[in-house]
């Protein structure tokens, strides 16, 4: 078996904002497998200031990955705790090369065409008359659960664009989820809660930073809106330390981005965690290319989860690559009749 791999900039088609700043483009990495005349790929999504394997020596370790490619996947993925992105990538290459098809990872109803998987619309940091564009836009485009970003702008705005949704739309036609990504201070974040809580909001993630573990269980307990972790979830390594957190703070939801917890495996296992302990949870693609939205999407899928998943569209970058997923009326399809296009030049 040959091991190789790849880096990759995906150029926004518009800057892109979130509480870290904003975005103009995407750095990802790619691994791919040649054996027997097939190829197997997978997508290592970093995000730079987030992820917890974001270090000088990322490269470097992709480079021993594919030296020591002979070792096999269940090796390489215990060596790679702490990538975990890394872990993702070798995880769905192999399962890629395995497959009939390079990108039908878990053939099922969704990648035969027949089901879809419901989405949420995420609406970006920006200014207000921005963010109501796309507020319109989303409701226009059939979604019925739309998530907004909010910790950027003047907190007076962001209650006003919520007012704006619920004063069109009750909480039966649109469900409204919020994603503060830590932007709340520890002192402020219960009367922003209160605040928001008159607005008739499903949930929020991470209202305030990640590794404040008392102060978010005391959050979880007296805020008047479920709670979701996201960030929270970066960097816990092993089944008891998961096991730990979660029986901590006690959240409503968690939220596994494969690329930022270990892949399949290590969702798997906060999922496992999650139901023994009564907590929701969805999944969420972290800006990845079509080619890691796709790996996502499949597993996603296989999960049964009734609720709308945070799976992105693909169309947010200029240099994606043509796939089978496309986004109607609020759901995520895979067309058959679409052809993967993927070059990296």
């Amino acid at each position: 078996m040959k091991a190789s791999y790849k880096k990759y900039i995906l150029n926004f088609k518009r800057p892109s904002g979130t509480s870290r700043g904003v975005l103009t483009e995407k750095e990802t990495w790619f691994i791919i497998l040649e054996e027997n005349d097939k190829q197997g790929i997978g997508e290592c999504g970093i995000l730079r200031g987030l992820s917890i394997d974001d270090r000088p020596d990322y490269e470097e370790k992709l480079k021993w990955v594919c030296n020591n490619i002979h070792l096999g996947e269940e090796v390489l993925w215990n060596e790679l705790t702490e990538f975990p992105s890394i872990q993702f990538g070798l995880e769905v290459a192999f399962r890629s090369l395995k497959s009939k098809s390079s990108y039908l990872l878990f053939p099922s109803a969704f990648t035969e065409g027949q089901e879809s998987i419901t989405i949420n619309g995420l609406v970006w940091m920006g200014e207000k008359e921005f963010m109501k564009k796309q507020i319109e836009q989303k409701l226009q485009q059939g979604f019925n659960c739309i998530k907004l970003k909010i910790g950027a702008i003047d907190f007076d705005k962001e209650l006003d664009l919520l007012a704006y949704i619920r004063s069109n739309f009750d909480a039966e036609t649109i469900e409204i989820r919020v994603d503060a990504n830590g932007a709340f201070s520890v002192d402020e974040a219960l009367n922003k809660l209160q605040q928001i809580s008159k607005y008739q909001i499903h949930s929020i993630e991470q209202p305030i930073k990640q590794g404040q573990v008392s102060e978010m269980a005391q959050l979880c307990i007296t805020s008047p809106i479920p709670i979701a972790l996201d960030e929270e979830l970066i960097g816990i390594f092993g089944y008891k330390n998961k096991q730990a957190l979660l029986e901590k703070i006690q959240p409503q939801y968690i939220i596994l981005k494969p690329s930022l917890v270990g892949g399949y495996k290590g969702s798997d296992e906060w999922i496992l965690l999650a139901e023994q302990n009564n907590i929701g949870w969805w999944a969420t693609s972290a800006l990845e290319s079509n080619i890691g939205l796709n790996a996502i999407a499949q597993w996603t899928f296989t999960k049964n989860s009734t609720m709308p998943q945070g799976l992105g569209t693909g169309a947010l970058y200029t240099n994606n690559f043509t796939a089978p997923l496309e986004v109607n009326k609020g759901k995520l399809h895979y067309s058959a009749g679409i052809e993967w296009v993927v070059d990296f030049n």
